[in-house]
């Protein structure tokens, strides 16, 4: 039994919702928030699809009713407030941007029980440059979670020098009763572990297609052939999304910040954002 019992989720993307919903697969209260009605409309949606996604991927319990019952223990809201008023741990999956983190967090704060943990789900951002933000840095840290979470299982964890230890603790045995496997960060990584990584090796795919070496199916072709991964770097981009890809690579260098232009013109502006719109670097059945 973990003492986190009603979790609320900022942010029903693809990661969000994917949080939100393996959370109450596991049992407890979720609430999904997003920023209106049409956002979370699309939300059910994800999560009608993960419940099918369980059930045909033969995870643990879902055959047996437990994916339609982690439908039954969501709730929505597009009314911050509303959506936190009743939450012991907050977990943030907005726009991987620090301007966004730090404004949802000066609004989170003025309407959350003082009692609330607050998580970041941030994948590259030091949980340190949004701290402040908080209101309450001794119940704020990181809690980073894989794509495919249900399968990927990790939680990375990492706090802040100013991180309460017993709320680590108390976060670690929250990821640990989702079925996570958690892993604990001793200090503030950009990138954490998997993205620490994930990014250079994805940012270096970028690079050969802006400087004409390859184009993406060559180049993911070449990495699934030469080390047998399942997947090549463009694919990994469209899971994660265009729109994440962009703003992780406009805070980087010149060569990172020339990938982001050419996201930008050639496929978010385009509406092709991954997988999730059906269209990214490849295109995606309905």
């Amino acid at each position: 039994m973990t003492a986190v019992q009603h979790v609320t989720v900022l942010g029903t993307g693809v990661l969000g919702s994917q949080i939100a919903y393996q959370t109450a697969f596991s049992g407890l209260e979720v609430v999904a928030y997003d920023l209106d009605d049409a956002a979370l409309a699309a939300a059910k949606q994800r999560f009608e699809k993960l419940a099918a996604t369980y059930v045909e991927e033969g995870v643990a319990g879902a055959a047996d009713g437990g994916a339609q019952a982690a439908l039954a223990r969501l709730s929505y809201s597009a009314d911050l407030a509303e959506a936190v008023a009743n939450a012991d741990l907050v977990i943030e999956a907005v726009p991987e941007s620090v301007d966004i983190k730090r404004a949802t967090y000066e609004k989170l704060a003025a309407v959350a029980p003082e009692r609330t943990i607050f998580a970041t789900n941030s994948s590259t951002l030091l949980p340190s440059a949004i701290a402040d933000a908080t209101g309450r840095p001794d119940r704020f840290l990181a809690l980073h979670f894989a794509n495919r979470i249900w399968a990927h299982n990790t939680a990375e964890i990492m706090g802040t020098p100013a991180t309460d230890p017993a709320v680590y603790r108390t976060v670690v045995e929250f990821a640990e009763a989702i079925g996570m496997v958690p892993i604990e960060i001793k200090k503030e990584q950009p990138g954490y572990v998997l993205n620490s990584l994930l990014v250079p090796f994805l940012s270096a795919a970028g690079q050969l297609l802006v400087d004409g070496v390859a184009e993406p199916e060559a180049i993911d072709a070449t990495w699934r052939i030469g080390t047998g991964a399942p997947m090549g770097p463009f694919q990994i981009y469209d899971i994660v999304g265009l729109t994440t890809a962009y703003n992780i690579s406009m805070m980087g260098g010149p060569k990172q910040q020339e990938f982001a232009a050419l996201l930008k013109e050639r496929y978010i502006d385009q509406g092709k954002l991954g997988v999730a719109t059906g269209e990214g670097f490849y295109r995606y059945d309905a």
